[in-house]
This record gives structure tokens, C-alpha cells and sequence, in this order.
């Protein structure tokens, strides 16, 4: 019997390093409190890493501890992991026996290993949110003693036990929807963009992508090909700024005028409304919304990520006809062009986003709530 939805409890949640898991719990979290704002909840990350000051942002209280992830390269830090681990669970257990949850959640990510290990062995009830289509090392082993696994992609079933397997999407931030007329033209107008002409978003991340940064130079230095009546909003990243910066001071006016960089975009719903196309990276969170924001997308995914998840992602996406894909190693060459040709064709974007808009799942939050308030023992 599904305990009373919405009742006051407690609930640590767990995981980060980056904004793929720390966005999605803090939905999570969102929506928990929205429920009941007597709820208390206690986040669990790892030291140094950027949950420790984004959920203090978003005004929760989290705790870290010293797990570190395996290092794909034989370093000092790999020998230190045994000792950080020992020192984790311990730090989890005794934070559990202060906080006393009724409830532990992970999104993924090796912060979330030693808080879900130590709930399980307490007997606390555990919820697992797996946001990518190839499940990540640290929940595939969690999955087997956690009490539901919530997914974003089907097939999940090769990774978890298909008896405590819900679908239900990625928490994504409210903001992202479909953009109606009158948001599409606050769009423009907040990036300087004009109307009469096609628009390209290409989403680096807000530490940005040197794949996708040659991709949009190569393109410029070569005048633009199949760039007539484009204008592009280019996310180039903190870390890139600067060489962009002294890249296109010396790039013809005239082009340069077709082209909006920055190094971080702060309206994300506004940029997806100006959009008619968007390049981007295929992470969960990125996935999930361009799918509720009915974008026509192009993927390349980053071969820097554990077991290639990002491919996982993407391919599911090509293979209902909802997005185009474009390996890392040929983007410099075949990008642009492959952006350009899709602006040229209306029909198809329009057909990319009725299929894409088909896999959103706005109401994902929610979904897993519920399912949080179920697994609940009275």
C-alpha cells in the first residue's frame, strides 16, 4: 500500500560531480518540499567537488564526504581510494544515525555509493535515479539491493531487476517547455537575434567543449559554408572564453556580426524558444530537455565520459528519427554542415521535433516522488 503522498519526511539524497546529477536531485528535492515544506532534507556529496556549492545555492544543506572516483590512469590518487572509501562509509553511517531518513535517494555518480551502501545495510528504504540509457558503474551495483530504480530510457532491464524498474524520465528544470510565439520573439530579442533569420544554439556546457569550439571555428575560417541567413548563439564555456574571445577579434565584421558567443548561458529555456536547431553534447540532463522543449537537435557525444554514455543516449534518440548524431572525430569537418543542410529543410525539423517532443516526460519529478512515497514502510 503506497504510503500518504505528500506526508511530512526525511530524506537524504546523494550523488553529484556534475550538473547531469546535481540538477536532477535538486528537482527531486523541489518537488518534495512543494509537496510538504515541513519536509526535512539532507544532501550527501563528495568533498571538493560542485554539489558541495550549488545545493548550498539552492538553499539545501548537504554534507560532504572524501570519496573520489578511480582515476582511468594508474595515479596516486587510485591508491588513496580504499582509505577515502573505509573513511566514506563510515561518514555515511554516522550521518544517517544523526539525520535518521526515512528515505535514501541516489542520482548517480560515485557520491552516491557510500550514503545508498550504508542505507541499505540500515534497512532504510532506497530509491535510485539512473538518468543515462547505459547505467553507470556505482548504480548497477546499488541497483541490486535498492528498492526501486527510476529510468529515463527503456531496456533498462540488462542493467536492474525489471520487477523494481518504473520509467520515468529525467527531472529537468520547469523553465523548459515548448516555446510558444510570443516567448520565441523575448528570445530573440534578449540575444540580439533577428527575426527574418534561421538560428543555430550550439551548447557546449557551461565549462564548454573544445570538440564543438574547433567545430564552430574551422567553420568561421572557412567563411561559413551553407551559412546564408544564419545567425548562431554559441556557448563556448568559461574555460574556452578567452581564446574565442581573441579568435573572433579577428574575424570580417560581417561575419562576426552573425555570431553570439558566451561563455555561459544563463536563460537556457530563452536560448532553446530562439533556436531552430541546436548542437549539443548528450548528457541525461541535456537529453531530457531538449526533448520537453521540442528541439531539433544535433548530438556529438563526448568520448571522455565513463562507458560511453553519452552514445547510449543519443542512439536511442536517431533511432525513433528524433535526433541526428555526429561522432566527436568528425564534427570539425561535418558539423556545420550537417546544421546548415538541416536549417535548409524545414520538413525534417519539423518532423525531428514532433518525434523528440513524443519522448519528453515534463511531469518526471513528480513520477519519482510517488514512487519515493511508495516504497515508504508505514
Amino acid at each position: 500500500m503506497m504510503e500518504r503522498y505528500g506526508r511530512k519526511i526525511r530524506a537524504m539524497i546523494s550523488g553529484g560531480g556534475t550538473g547531469g546529477h546535481i540538477y536532477p536531485a535538486l528537482s527531486i528535492a523541489d518537488r518534495l518540499k512543494e509537496l510538504n515544506p515541513e519536509t526535512e532534507i539532507l544532501f550527501v556529496g563528495a568533498e571538493g567537488r560542485m554539489e558541495m556549492e550549488k545545493v548550498p545555492a539552492a538553499g539545501y544543506r548537504i554534507e560532504g564526504l572524501p570519496i573520489a572516483g578511480l582515476q582511468r590512469r594508474l595515479t596516486a590518487d587510485n591508491l588513496a581510494l580504499p582509505f577515502k572509501l573505509i573513511r566514506s562509509l563510515s561518514g555515511a553511517g554516522r550521518l544517517i544515525d544523526g539525520f535518521r531518513p526515512d528515505v535514501a535517494i541516489g542520482v548517480g555518480g560515485y557520491a552516491s555509493a557510500p550514503l545508498l551502501w550504508s542505507a541499505c545495510r540500515k534497512g532504510i528504504p532506497t530509491l535510485i535515479q539512473e538518468q543515462n540509457g547505459f547505467a553507470g558503474l556505482t548504480n548497477r551495483l546499488l541497483g541490486k539491493r535498492a528498492d526501486r530504480i527510476c529510468v529515463a530510457y527503456e531496456g533498462m532491464e540488462r542493467f536492474f531487476p525489471a520487477d523494481r524498474i518504473v520509467l520515468t524520465g529525467n527531472p529537468i528544470r520547469g523553465s523548459i517547455k515548448p516555446a510558444d510565439a510570443q516567448t520565441r520573439l523575448e528570445a530573440l530579442r534578449h540575444y540580439g537575434l533577428d527575426p527574418d533569420k534561421k538560428h543555430l544554439f550550439v551548447m557546449g556546457g557551461s565549462l564548454g567543449s573544445g570538440t564543438l569550439n574547433k567545430a564552430m571555428t574551422e567553420w568561421i575560417s572557412a567563411g561559413c559554408p551553407g551559412g546564408e541567413g544564419v545567425q548562431v548563439l554559441w556557448q563556448c564555456g568559461k574555460y574556452y572564453k578567452p581564446q574565442v574571445d581573441a579568435f573572433m577579434a579577428g574575424v570580417q565584421p560581417e561575419t562576426a556580426g552573425m555570431i553570439r558567443h558566451h561563455d555561459f548561458i544563463g536563460r537556457m529555456d530563452l536560448a532553446y524558444a530562439a533556436a531552430d536547431v541546436v548542437i549539443s553534447r548528450a548528457g541525461a540532463s541535456s537529453v531530457s530537455e531538449l526533448c520537453a522543449a521540442h528541439k531539433a537537435v544535433i548530438f556529438v557525444p563526448s568520448p571522455n565520459v565513463a562507458e560511453d554514455h553519452q552514445t547510449h543516449n543519443a542512439t536511442a534518440l536517431v533511432k525513433k528519427d528524433a535526433a541526428l548524431l555526429v561522432t566527436d572525430a568528425e564534427a570539425p569537418q561535418k558539423l556545420l554542415r550537417t546544421a546548415c543542410g538541416l536549417l535548409n529543410d524545414p520538413a525534417r525539423v519539423a518532423a525531428m521535433e514532433e518525434n523528440i517532443g513524443k519522448l519528453a516526460r515534463p511531469e518526471a519529478a513528480d513520477a519519482i516522488v510517488r514512487e519515493i512515497y511508495s516504497i515508504l514502510k508505514k
